[in-house]
């Protein structure tokens, strides 16, 4: 077994059928993996299960992607249930009502509510279908990352691409910036629209990139996250991108 240790800005998506396969996943990837995501997909399928199980029996840091969006009491209730499973990072809309209401309903917990910016599946033709403002992405991004931390979240979901235009932004001082949306090259972007490699994920400003599919159909996913993990920490990743 290789003795690279894991490295956790990288977070396996684990986007399985069930827990089942998560934790044949989880048992494939060992070591080489020390944070989950654990999406919607997953909640009627033991997802909520697998996050305690991988959490508490493996010492693993989890991130739970829900995407809350819903009135602000219902946002606070909700949080505050979740909070009591001992996970690290929670989604939310970035609506600042939404924010604000998750981040009192994890008062006195140790969880990271981040906000989700602009989907990375959606392009300006997404965004018009959807009666979204008029505007370039990046500027919206950019707007919604600024005034969901205004709000008090920890941290912002956005694409690779935004993540050097957010990390510049002064309310982006000690905040956590996340990427989906990152494909190493040659994988097959699936359903994303905006995305970008590892390296240039991490050279942009971002703390933790997400990973699913490039390592769970790998035909050694152990192998396909080690050859992640050794991308975050070439030279590349460590060059600032000059936009």
């Amino acid at each position: 077994m290789s003795a690279q240790p894991s490295d956790d800005r990288l977070i396996v998506a684990l986007d399985v059928p069930n827990a089942v396969a998560g934790l044949d996943m989880a048992a494939k990837l060992g070591d080489a993996v020390s944070f989950y995501k654990i999406g919607l997909g997953m909640l009627t399928g033991g997802g909520l299960a697998l996050a305690n199980e991988l959490k508490q029996e493996q010492g693993k840091r989890i991130f739970l992607d829900m995407k809350l969006f819903d009135i602000g009491a219902t946002v606070e209730n909700a949080v505050r249930g979740l909070a009591q499973f001992d996970l690290d990072f929670l989604t939310v809309h970035g609506d600042p009502y939404v924010v604000r209401a998750a981040k009192e309903g994890a008062a006195g917990k140790d969880l990271k509510i981040l906000a989700v910016t602009i989907l990375t599946s959606l392009d300006r033709d997404d965004l018009d279908g959807a009666l979204i403002q008029a505007g370039d992405i990046p500027d919206l991004v950019t707007t919604r990352a600024a005034r969901a931390f205004e709000a008090g979240a920890d941290g912002v979901i956005a694409s690779p691409n935004e993540a050097a235009l957010i990390r510049a932004l002064p309310e982006a001082d000690g905040k956590l910036i996340v990427t989906p949306g990152v494909r190493p090259v040659g994988a097959d972007v699936g359903d994303q629209k905006r995305i970008a490699t590892p390296a240039h994920a991490i050279s942009n400003g971002a703390d933790h990139i997400v990973v699913g599919r490039p390592i769970h159909t790998a035909a050694d996913p152990r192998a396909a996250a080690q050859a992640i993990v050794s991308e975050l920490n070439s030279a590349q990743a460590k060059q600032p991108n000059i936009r």
